[in-house]
C-alpha cells in the first residue's frame, strides 16, 4: 500500500509539473538515444539552482532517487536546463536519461569532500595515482542497465586545474575522480557533450558491454596530468564514433587491468570499434592499447583517423609482469600531420601496481594490422621493440607513405624495430629489416561487430 502511495504522489508531482510547463515551454527538443523516456524531471523540480555558487549534489541525488522509482516504467529523464550547476558526485539509476541543455554547464565541486571514496577496481588492485582509495567520479553509475548520459552540446566542467596542482605536489593519498565513470554495466551511451578539464580521465566505461560513446568534445590543456580522453577498459561490443580530443595525455586508452590484477580478473577488452576521430595530444597517443591490458586486448578496428601535433598514431605499451594479449588489431585511412612517430610499440613499459606480479607472465602480441596511412612532417616512422626472448609477432603494415620532418631527415633513422617479426608492403620510407617487403594487402574486417548495426531513437524533450 506504502508503495502504490508513493507511485500516486510521484505521478502527481509529474503532473503537476508537466501541466505547468505545457503552459510555458514551446520548444521541443530532439535528442538520440538508446531508448526514448516515458517520466521526464528537471533538476529545479527537486531545488536545483543554475547560479554557479550553489551546490546542486542534494538536488541531484534527489532527483534521481525519486526518477528510480518509476523508472522501470517505460524510463526516466532528468533534464539540467540552461545554467550553470555546481556539484559533487552522484550516481545514476538503470533505464535513466541524464540530458544536458545546450546552455547548461555541470561544474564539478573541487572539494575533496563531494567525491566519496571508494575502493580500487579488482582489475586494478589499486587506485591508479596512488595506494589508496580512489574519489568516486563526478557522474557515476554501478551495474546499471540501459543508462544514457547526453544533451544538445551541455559542457561537463571538471574544473581539474586544483587537482593537477595537488597531484604533481604528491598532495593526493587517492585517485583523482573521473568526470564519468560506468561499471558492471549494459547498454550505455554517452553522447553530444562538451566535456573539459577532468581532474583525471574524461570518459571510464569499465566492466561493461554494448557501450556507444559519440559526438564528444572533449578538452583539457596538453600539459595537464592523466587527463585522457576515452579509455574503454574490459569492456565488450563498443564502439567510439565522430569525436574530438585535446588532451594532456592519451586520446583514446584502451585498458583491461594491471599486472596480477587483471590476469586474475580475467575480463578482456574486446570488440571495439571507432570511427570518425580526431585527436591533439603533443606528449601521448591517438590510440593507447595498454599499458595496463592485463585482461587482453582483442579484435579493436579503428579506421577514419585524424591526428594533428601528437607524440603517436597508435601505440602499443606493454611489459614483463602484464600477461595476456593484445591481437586482432586493424588500423586503416589514418591522416596524421606533425608526428614524433607513426608506429610505436612499448615492451619495457615498466609502470606496475605493486610488487607482486609476476615478471615471468609475458604478454602475446601478434595479429597486428596497419593499412592506408599518410603522415607528413614526422620524425620518426617506426619504433617497434617487443621483448626479449617474447616477440611481437604476425605485424602487417601496407600502403603507408610517410614525410619526414625537413630537419630529422639527414639525423635519425626513420625505422627502429627490435624482437618483432612480419611484413610490410608499399611502405615509404622502406620499413626496417624485420618487416621485409612482400606484397600483401593487410587485413581489415569483413564482418561487422553487433554495436555497429544499433541505431539510435529519435526522441525529444520538451523545454
Amino acid at each position: 500500500m506504502e508503495k502504490l502511495l508513493a507511485f500516486f504522489v510521484l505521478g502527481l508531482l509529474f503532473l503537476k509539473v508537466a501541466e505547468s510547463r505545457c503552459n510555458s515551454y514551446e520548444e521541443k527538443i530532439p535528442y538520440s538515444a538508446i531508448n526514448c523516456r516515458k517520466h521526464t524531471a528537471f533538476l529545479t523540480d527537486f531545488g536545483g539552482k543554475g547560479d554557479g555558487k550553489t551546490s546542486n549534489t542534494a538536488a541531484f541525488k534527489a532527483a534521481i532517487a525519486n526518477l528510480s522509482k518509476v523508472a522501470s516504467d517505460g524510463g526516466a529523464l532528468l533534464v539540467v536546463p540552461p545554467g550553470k550547476w555546481l556539484t559533487g558526485s552522484f550516481n545514476l539509476t538503470s533505464h535513466f536519461t541524464l540530458y544536458i541543455h545546450k546552455k547548461a554547464v555541470l561544474l564539478a565541486s573541487q572539494e575533496e569532500s563531494d567525491y566519496p571514496l571508494i575502493d580500487p577496481l579488482p582489475s586494478y588492485g589499486r587506485g591508479r595515482d596512488a595506494a589508496g582509495k580512489r574519489f568516486a567520479s563526478l557522474i557515476f553509475g554501478t551495474n546499471l542497465t540501459d543508462v544514457v548520459v547526453t544533451g544538445g552540446n551541455g559542457t561537463i566542467d571538471g574544473q581539474g586545474a586544483i587537482w593537477w596542482k595537488k597531484f604533481k605536489a604528491k598532495q593526493l593519498k587517492n585517485t583523482r575522480p573521473y568526470l564519468i565513470e560506468i561499471l558492471f554495466s549494459d547498454h550505455v551511451q554517452i553522447s553530444h557533450l562538451t566535456m573539459i578539464n577532468s581532474p583525471s580521465w574524461h570518459v571510464h566505461p569499465t566492466y561493461c558491454s554494448d557501450v556507444i560513446i559519440e559526438k564528444l568534445t572533449i578538452l583539457a590543456p596538453i600539459d595537464s596530468p592523466n587527463t585522457d580522453g576515452i579509455n574503454p577498459d574490459s569492456c565488450t561490443n563498443s564502439r567510439i564514433r565522430d569525436s574530438y580530443v585535446v588532451s594532456g595525455d592519451d586520446c583514446i586508452a584502451v585498458k583491461s587491468g594491471w599486472d596480477e590484477y587483471g590476469i586474475k580478473f580475467g575480463r578482456p577488452t574486446k570488440g571495439l570499434s571507432i570511427k570518425r576521430f580526431t585527436c591533439i595530444s603533443p606528449d601521448s597517443a591517438v590510440i593507447a592499447l595498454g599499458s595496463e591490458m592485463s585482461g587482453g586486448i582483442e579484435d579493436v578496428r579503428a579506421e577514419e583517423i585524424y591526428a594533428l601535433n601528437s607524440q603517436s598514431g597508435v601505440r602499443i605499451k606493454t611489459g614483463a609482469g602484464r600477461g595476456a594479449y593484445v591481437k586482432n588489431i586493424f588500423v586503416r585511412n589514418m591522416n596524421m600531420n606533425t608526428m614524433k612517430y607513426v608506429f610505436w610499440m612499448n615492451g619495457d613499459y615498466g609502470s606496475h601496481p605493486d610488487d607482486g606480479y609476476d615478471p615471468k607472465a609475458l604478454p602475446e602480441i601478434t595479429n597486428i594490422n596497419y593499412k592506408d596511412i599518410v603522415g607528413k612532417n614526422v620524425s620518426i616512422v617506426g619504433d617497434l621493440s617487443g621483448i626479449q626472448g617474447d616477440p611481437f609477432t604476425n605485424i602487417c603494415i601496407s600502403n603507408v607513405t610517410v614525410e619526414l620532418a625537413q630537419a630529422k631527415k639527414a639525423k635519425k633513422l626513420p625505422w627502429s624495430c627490435t624482437d618483432v617479426g612480419g611484413v610490410s608492403s608499399r611502405v615509404t620510407p622502406k620499413a626496417c629489416g624485420l618487416l621485409p617487403e612482400k606484397q600483401v594487402d593487410c587485413a581489415f574486417p569483413a564482418d561487422t561487430l553487433p554495436i555497429d548495426v544499433v541505431e539510435l531513437k529519435t526522441c525529444s524533450v520538451s523545454l
